[in-house]
This record gives C-alpha cells, sequence and structure tokens, in this order.
C-alpha cells in the first residue's frame, strides 16, 4: 500500500525536535513491503501547499499522523497546540480520501479525547511500527481489525487488542539513507541525532506519562545493533547523538556494554543523556566521558528530601549532589530541572530546592511552576482527592497541580533567583 506518514510537530518549545518516531514506523512500514513516504512539517509556515504536493504525488491509500504535543506545558498563558494539528488533518481530508490514522506520543497519553477532538478515522496508542503493519494488513485484505495492537474507533474507543509492547529487535533502528527525515541544513542548525535504545519505564514518577506510552517493563535493543547504527550514521557525516531513552543509566548493565561498545568500535561521537541520579557509579561516569558523553540531563525536579518523596522519586538529594560532583569532573555538562509547586510544596521547600540548586553550580537549569496533570497517573489521583480535576475529566484541555495560595510568592521568587543566573529559565 501507498502510506504518507506525516509528523505534525511545529512546536520548538526547547530545540527542534527530529521526528524519530515517525521515522521508526516508516521503517517498519516499509520493511513490511509497503511504499512510505515521510512528511516533516517542522518548519513549514503553511502547510497547506505541502500537503497538497505530496498526497498529489504519492495518492496514499493511507495516510498516518503524528501526534507529539498536546500543549506547550506551561501554567501561565498556556499554548493549547491541537489547533494547528486539526487544520493538518483538514487538508488531508480536501486532498485524499484515503483513511486517517492518527498515532504518536502525544495522541496515545489520549486515545478517546484527541480522536475525537482531531476527527481521526481511527487512532494507534502506544507504540506503532507492528500496529501499523497490522492496519496496513488489514485494510489491503479488508480483515476484522479487532487483532491490531491499540487500535482505537471514534465513539466506540479501544477496538484493538492491547497495545504491543515486544521486543525492540524486531523493528529497525533508524539510518539515515533510507529515511527522509533529516533536514538539509542539519549541520548548520547543529541539531543532534535522537537515538532510543530502551523503552518503557519502572520508575513511577508521579506525574509521569511515560508509562502510558511505552509501559513500566524496560525493553532494550541489543546493544551491538545501536552501534551498527550509529556507524551508518558516522559513514555519512554525522558525529552528534541524543539518546532519548528516559533513563541512560537503567539497567547499569546495559549502559555500560553500550559505552564498551562504543569505545571498542573506535567511533569519534559526542553525544547527550538522560541520567535517573540513582545507581551511578564512578565506573559507568568513566565509560560514559570515554565514549562521547558531553552532556546530561539531571532529572532530580526538587532539592528538598519530602518534595522528592511525594514526586516517586527513588533518590535523595545528596545522591543527586554526588552524581552532579561526579559528571563535573569527568568533564561533563549538567542540566538540571525543578518542578515546583507540587503536593506537599511549602515556601521552605521551594526555598530548599532552590537552595540547593544553586549550591550544584549547574551548566543550566530549567523551572518550570505547577505541573501539567496526566490522566492515569498518581498525581492525577491525588488532585482528584483534594477536588482540583474531577474523575471524569480527560485532561486534554491542559490543567495544572499548584499548592494553592502559593503561585504569587513562588513566581515572584523564582523571579527574584533568576535575575542573577543567567543560566537559569522557566
Amino acid at each position: 500500500m501507498r502510506v504518507l506518514l506525516i509528523s505534525a510537530n511545529t512546536e520548538q518549545i526547547n530545540i527542534p525536535v527530529l521526528p524519530l518516531g515517525t521515522a521508526l514506523v516508516a521503517a517498519a512500514a516499509r520493511e513490511a513491503g509497503h511504499e512510505v513516504r515521510l512528511l516533516n512539517l517542522m518548519d513549514d509556515q503553511n502547510t497547506r501547499p505541502r500537503l497538497e504536493q505530496e498526497i498529489a504525488g504519492l495518492s496514499p491509500d493511507v495516510i498516518g499522523v503524528s501526534v507529539r504535543n498536546i500543549d506547550d506545558q506551561s501554567m501561565r498563558n498556556t499554548r493549547f497546540l491541537l489547533p494547528s494539528v486539526k487544520k493538518v488533518v483538514e487538508g488531508c481530508r480536501e486532498f485524499s480520501p484515503a483513511p486517517l490514522v492518527l498515532g504518536g506520543a502525544g495522541y496515545s497519553i489520549f486515545p478517546e479525547s484527541a480522536l475525537a477532538y482531531l476527527e481521526g478515522d481511527m487512532g494507534i496508542r502506544g507504540e506503532g511500527e507492528a500496529a501499523l503493519v497490522a492496519l496496513l494488513r488489514g485494510l489491503e485484505i479488508k480483515s476484522d481489525l479487532s487483532e491490531v495492537p491499540g487500535l482505537y474507533l471514534p465513539r466506540i474507543g479501544r477496538h484493538g487488542r492491547a497495545e504491543n509492547m515486544g521486543s525492540l529487535n524486531h523493528w529497525p533502528l533508524p539510518l539515515p539513507e533510507d529515511l527522509p527525515w533529516i533536514p538539509a541544513d542539519f549541520r548548520d542548525r547543529r541539531l543532534w541525532i535522537p537515538i532510543q535504545t530502551r523503552r518503557g519505564c519502572p520508575m513511577g514518577c508521579s506525574y509521569c506519562s511515560t508509562s502510558t506510552i511505552e509501559g513500566r517493563i524496560l525493553r532494550k535493543h541489543a546493544p551491538e545493533r545501536v552501534v551498527e547504527a550509529l556507524a551508518r550514521f558516522i559513514e555519512r557525516g554525522f558525529s552528534q547523538f541524543q539518546f532519548v531513552d528516559n533513563t541512560f543509566n537503567l539497567p547499569p548493565s546495559y549502559a555500560e556494554e553500550l559505552c564498551d561498545r562504543i569505545i571498542a568500535a573506535g567511533l569519534k561521537i559526542q553525544w547527550l543523556g538522560i541520567i535517573y541520579p540513582s545507581r551511578m557509579s564512578e565506573k559507568l561516569m568513566a565509560k560514559m566521558a570515554r565514549a562521547g558523553c558531553r552532556g546530561v540531563s539531571l532529572g532530580h525536579e526538587s532539592g528538598s528530601d519530602l518534595m522528592l518523596k511525594n514526586l516517586g522519586k527513588r533518590f535523595r538529594k545528596e545522591e543527586v549532589r554526588q552524581v552532579s560532583k561526579m559528571f563535573a569532573e569527568h568533564g561533563i555538562q549538567r542540566m538540571g530541572f525543578l518542578l515546583l509547586g507540587g503536593p506537599g510544596e511549602t515556601r521552605e521547600t521551594v526555598l530548599e530546592s532552590l537552595a540547593f540548586a544553586d549550591s550544584l553550580k549547574l551548566n543550566g537549569l530549567k523551572i518550570t511552576v505547577g505541573i501539567r496533570i496526566y490522566p492515569n497517573t498518581p498525581l492525577a489521583q491525588t488532585a482528584v482527592n483534594e477536588g482540583m480535576i474531577t474523575p471524569n475529566d480527560d485532561l486534554l484541555h491542559p490543567k495544572f497541580y499548584l499548592v494553592p495560595g502559593l503561585e504569587d510568592w513562588l513566581r515572584q521568587t523564582v523571579n527574584d533567583w533568576l535575575k542573577d543566573r543567567p543560566n537559569w529559565t522557566t
């Protein structure tokens, strides 16, 4: 079948994001024998002409639209991002009668309400590789679609079987030569190629939607496959990568083996990763540095032990301090994050977190006031118990948790701290 996959994300909230998920699904469909084109709308100011051109050129049998971001996660002046995606859907409808399938990380958090809002014909929640291949097979032979993993239909809800959460080794990693997802001016913009070696997260942070999207069971690509993919990119002149795994250092044995293989292969790369500030050894850190790690995001979110416990973290602030110090000693830059205003937050815990972050002498710090509430999370249940939201609130239109009475003081306090710290942002 002829398939047009569209990455509808045009947001550059932190940095421009390459459509890794869409590229992986495209590779799986292409490997299954389908003709696939990938349209990345990141840099398009006017999407309608591009849609018309691509649809006319391919005449697709199926159109898939990937929804990455629902909103900008900012409590003040929140920007709801789905109206622009709806224009993409409407453009596809105008130029093609092909069935329209929704997917992507953002969609997967809100499979029924996003499907209704965007008026798609169907949606796939969770991992798309197996699901899209099964869907295309079903549409091609006009069979029952109830075996398609994670399939949702309008006004029906989940129609397919449970989402597929199998081994990653069944599916390809993205490669540069057959995926038109990298912009021509890639090197000028100093973007980082995203690589995902693991999916799923068992850590259970109270506010996090990752388990909704990827499940709680950690699944891994074989390290040798990852190194082979990296080598293919290097052959094409790319050397900067970002491991977008939820936690690069978990499990430590896998992280060590991956670093060992990168070192043994002599790959001259620079890379970034996300670190869970626990189970982080000096041995692993040294291997990361030798393997080309140049920067890490420290997912600590608070500098108060009370708040770390309330957020579902499995570490304490002294572990964060030790890990941050070791990274600095290895010449690896550190980006920190604070989520302020969560359950149990007080003026005292806010000041404790700000002072703690300041003491780490990080290369950068991102502060968020108020925490976006996602469905099926402990934070959502807390918000229901406290009357902030109702049990029936689908949360597609963003709502935030912030301890009542704290907001004005909190925002002023954060602004005061920002004045003398140019590497801190909100």
